[in-house]
């Protein structure tokens, strides 16, 4: 597997600073990433939660690395049961009217096992395409 990280970006029709809450406010987080227990976007602090992928369930244990409001948010992905360590870093930028692009970076995904599925560099590609491109979009755009 490449060490290319996986980049996507979308823009959404919502400020920055609504985009920050969405990824920064664990109970705005709780209706369009993943549930978890408690969410602070504050360096150190840890949080865990669960995602099922042909059915089978993965812990994810990440902790937030860097935090810059309305800017930047960082945090190390890795497994409970798994090795491998990666990163995942959301930058925002304000593109005028209203409006937010969102740059997701997802590196080190060649550091988990290559002979699971779920770690394929395309698996991650689905998931974060939804996540982003669906989920959260639909989240901005239509909480009015």
């Amino acid at each position: 597997m490449s060490k290319e990280p996986f980049v996507i970006e979308q823009t959404y029709n919502s400020p920055v600073s609504k985009v920050w809450e969405a990824l920064t406010d664990n109970e705005k987080l709780k209706r369009w990433y993943f549930q978890m227990e408690d969410f602070k976007p504050d360096v150190g602090f840890t949080f865990r939660f669960s995602g099922t992928d042909k059915g089978v369930t993965f812990w994810h244990q990440c902790i937030v690395q860097e935090v810059i409001p309305f800017k930047k948010l960082s945090y190390t992905w890795r497994y409970d049961e798994y090795p491998g360590d990666s990163l995942v870093s959301i930058g925002l930028f304000d593109e005028g009217d209203g409006k937010t692009r969102l740059r997701l970076t997802h590196s080190g995904l060649e550091t988990f096992p290559q002979d699971n599925p779920s770690f394929a560099k395309e698996s991650f590609a689905k998931g974060w395409t939804y996540i982003t491109g669906t989920s959260l979009k639909d989240f901005l755009e239509k909480q009015g």
